[in-house]
């Protein structure tokens, strides 16, 4: 975990999981919510099939990081809480107050993999890519110039973080950033409003790209990047 800041390569709140009984909507402010209740629950369906990002990402690599790597942070996470404080709080407030205690370390990190694989998969759709919608189009175009200068600060983002981490598109105040993360840190603890991220772990996509960080970037931003969740999270 690292309390640092996200660097940045520049520049609603409605993120709702699609199943009842899992995680509910979360209370630290001006972030997405993602389901409340207690983290102790199933793993929170996909908002699509295992092969419905294909090519771009096959349905074993979705199997492989939805039904192995996803589920082993809630399952971690789960039997790191249990019988703590931890275990009534929402998962945000976990990632909150875990990134202040330095002991806490592995809380934090399955925490913030449990939100951030949630929020990864509602960044893609099949058949994503194109052009944004209008709001978010006009936020993009004040913040970089153009859609594909955005692009290309996403691309810069995931290509440049060393190691495994994250690439975002974020909201701050009324000014749209892109950042990266390492590791297991997310925006939130900055103070940010994710809007969209692409993920960079290997595990993401070394059995479709081996190597290739670039190649699959580059798919997941012209073919599967979805444009109208990134809307949903921007604040007014």
């Amino acid at each position: 975990m690292s309390n640092q800041t996200p660097q940045p390569d520049c520049g609603r709140r409605s993120f709702l999981l699609a199943a009842a009984g899992t995680l509910t909507a979360l209370a630290l402010p001006a972030v997405p919510a993602i389901a409340r209740a207690s983290p102790a629950q199933t793993l929170p369906p996909l908002p699509y099939a295992l092969d419905a990002l294909a090519p771009a990402i096959s349905a074993q690599t979705l199997g492989f990081h939805y039904g192995k790597h996803h589920k082993a942070y809630l399952d971690n996470l789960n039997k790191l809480i249990a019988g703590r404080d931890y275990a009534d709080l929402a998962l945000e407030d976990i990632i909150a107050r875990s990134a202040r205690q330095a002991g806490d370390a592995a809380v934090f990190n399955n925490a913030a993999q449990l939100w951030n694989h949630t929020f990864y998969w509602r960044s893609l759709r099949p058949r994503g890519g194109g052009a944004p919608p209008q709001a978010l189009r006009e936020k993009i175009e004040a913040a970089f110039g153009s859609v594909d200068a955005c692009k290309q600060q996403l691309a810069g983002a995931a290509l440049s973080q060393f190691g495994s981490g994250w690439a975002w598109l974020a909201q701050d105040g009324d000014q749209l950033r892109v950042v990266k993360t390492g590791n297991a840190d997310t925006p939130l603890t900055a103070g940010l409003t994710p809007l969209l991220t692409v993920d960079v772990w290997e595990h993401a996509y070394y059995l479709d790209y081996q190597n290739r960080r670039a190649d699959y970037v580059g798919a997941v931003l012209d073919k599967l990047i979805n444009w109208e969740f990134a809307q949903q999270n921007l604040k007014a």
